[in-house]
């Protein structure tokens, strides 16, 4: 076929150009299909759309927030068809089955689902069956772990750690409610390696600010989960503009940072109330800690000692029972 596609561009080069033209133009509309969300599919086919696939496009449309959780056959019965309705729907839209479109629901939900509205579902779900909401808190935490251990790359966990050793510098930034963690990953591995810098993502102007040097040999580790950070995503965006090697840890490849990135470590996020469970993300940083010390054992062992010497010497950290600390300070104070 190449080969024949090659003789035509040779031979009949005005031809070849509207192959070309129409194969881009194909592409494109491609791309712009898988690009579309949910509910801009359901918008843009609903007129081609039969009576019954249209039941299910208002339902998914006024309650995408309850649908997320629903078997197709649950979600046919919800709107008044069948469950081969649904599947078909979900082809209809373009997708390879309904599993395919329950992911497409999901990013929306991440995407477009408000605070008021995260509370609503995360109450239905947590309670449902009359469980208790730690137990259910619990639970939901240990899938997201198992799920993300089963499918984490672990070459682009080595590679990161190799270019968190081997970087001229570390920026580091979370935005919104990836800001704990990432300062968590920041503060420890500044005691392991000397390049790491931590980047305030409280303002946009801030943010380039504090990266507007980075470059090649540098790198940039972006932490951003649902609902994604306007201002990581930019900072990724000039990071690898700048030839910086970008790392995302997030929740999925078609997460918004995923784009820019050279490796991408995804850790399980889920919505359990209008805060997201951020554990198994933060166990994934605790993963890349660890491999880093593992790594350059002799080095943070020196540079252990000598901080647990500053600690002591300065009493960074308290010791002995609270009545000890009492009457060492009323001594200090007397003194």
């Amino acid at each position: 076929m190449r080969d024949i596609m090659g003789y035509i561009a040779v031979k009949y080069p005005c031809i070849w150009g509207e192959i070309y033209n129409a194969q881009r133009i194909a592409r494109a509309e491609v791309e712009m299909v898988e690009q579309m969300d949910l509910l801009a599919r359901m918008a843009a086919r609903m007129p081609e759309l039969s009576k019954g696939q249209k039941r299910i496009a208002q339902f998914l449309t006024e309650h995408y927030d309850k649908a997320m959780y629903l078997t197709a056959a649950k979600l046919g019965e919800t709107a008044g068809v069948s469950e081969s309705t649904v599947v078909r729907f979900a082809i209809e839209l373009g997708y390879e089955g309904y599993p395919h479109l329950q992911k497409a629901l999901e990013a929306t939900v991440k995407l477009k689902l408000t605070a008021t509205q995260r509370v609503a579902s995360a109450s239905d779900r947590l309670t449902k069956g009359g469980q208790h909401v730690l137990g259910a808190v619990l639970r939901s935490d240990a899938e997201r772990l198992l799920a993300t251990a089963q499918a984490i790359d672990e070459e682009s966990f080595d590679k990161t750690v190799e270019h968190i050793i081997s970087a001229r510098k570390v920026y580091i930034i979370g935005g919104r409610s990836s800001t704990t963690i990432a300062n968590f990953f920041a503060f420890y591995l500044n005691l392991m390696v000397e390049n790491v810098v931590p980047i305030n993502a409280s303002s946009s102007a801030e943010v380039f600010e504090q990266i507007f040097r980075i470059s090649d040999g540098d790198l940039c580790i972006g932490i951003s989960f649902p609902r994604y950070s306007q201002r990581t995503y930019k900072a990724m965006e000039y990071a690898c503009a700048q030839k910086a090697t970008v790392v995302a840890i997030t929740d999925s490849t078609n997460a918004p940072i995923a784009e820019f990135a050279d490796y991408t470590l995804i850790a399980q996020s889920s919505m359990l109330s209008f805060v997201d469970s951020l554990v198994a993300p933060m166990s994934v940083i605790n993963a890349l800690l660890a491999a880093v010390s593992i790594k350059r054992a002799d080095a943070v062992a020196e540079s252990l000692d000598r901080l647990e010497q500053l600690w002591s010497e300065y009493q960074v950290y308290a010791s002995g029972t609270s009545r000890q600390i009492q009457q060492q300070a009323d001594a200090e104070q007397s003194e």
